[in-house]
């Protein structure tokens, strides 16, 4: 499928603004594990997922990181051209997760489109409040939900989005997501394990009673 199945206003544009993005998207294949975008300097263009998954996350000055959001088929990621945001300015990397294909639309091309075209406005403007509304609502959850909580949370999703209560994740991956130390997330596995909500062997986490995990995440 083309663009035209994949930018979420497609229908709404005129054959013109249609036309100038035909041409400008270029199509990347982005094998799991390639870094996409680096940062507020790094404005490559808007990403328009057409498959696989890629993950947004911010790094601490100590190398530690947080995974803001991801982004899967149909997804649009504004960010990744964060020169378009004149006061806004997020220091955000953006890699796959899994290997992924997405277009890439030209950041002056989509400035253009912004600067005529109403529905295009619109749209970036609701995609930014969104973006916000997920951050918003992380900052949440890790200053105010205790990190059990919020572990057997991603442990859950985890399961939901790979279809399978067998995780094939790491411990060091997991710290990343979440933003805290490895050690911190070994040693709440292993409590989780001893309370019969998981276990675990190397490189996989099965979950084994997710009733359990569900409560405590709630």
């Amino acid at each position: 499928m083309g663009l035209e199945q994949h930018f979420p206003i497609w229908d709404k544009l005129t054959p013109h603004e249609q036309a100038l993005l035909l041409s400008a998207a270029i199509l990347r294949k982005a094998p799991k594990g390639t870094l996409l975008h680096s940062g507020s300097a790094d404005c490559v263009g808007l990403f328009v997922m057409s498959s696989g998954q890629l993950r947004a996350f911010i790094l601490s000055d100590e190398g530690r990181e947080l995974t803001l959001y991801r982004l899967f088929e149909r997804d649009v990621c504004l960010f990744s051209a964060s020169c378009l945001l004149q006061s806004v300015q997020f220091d955000i990397i953006i890699e796959a997760e899994k290997d992924s294909e997405l277009w890439i639309i030209p950041s002056d091309v989509y400035k253009k489109l912004m600067e005529h075209s109403v529905e295009i406005s619109n749209f970036t403007n609701e995609l930014m409040a969104l973006r916000f509304s997920e951050v918003m609502w992380l900052i949440e959850q890790v200053m105010w939900k205790s990190f059990d909580k919020r572990l057997a949370a991603f442990l859950l999703d985890e399961s939901i989005l790979n279809g399978d209560s067998t995780l094939h994740i790491t411990h060091e991956k997991i710290a990343s997501h979440m933003g805290t130390a490895r050690e911190v997330v070994t040693r709440m596995l292993r409590y989780f394990q001893s309370e019969d909500m998981l276990a675990l062997s190397r490189g996989t986490i099965k979950l084994t009673n997710q009733r359990r995990l569900r409560e405590l995440a709630e």
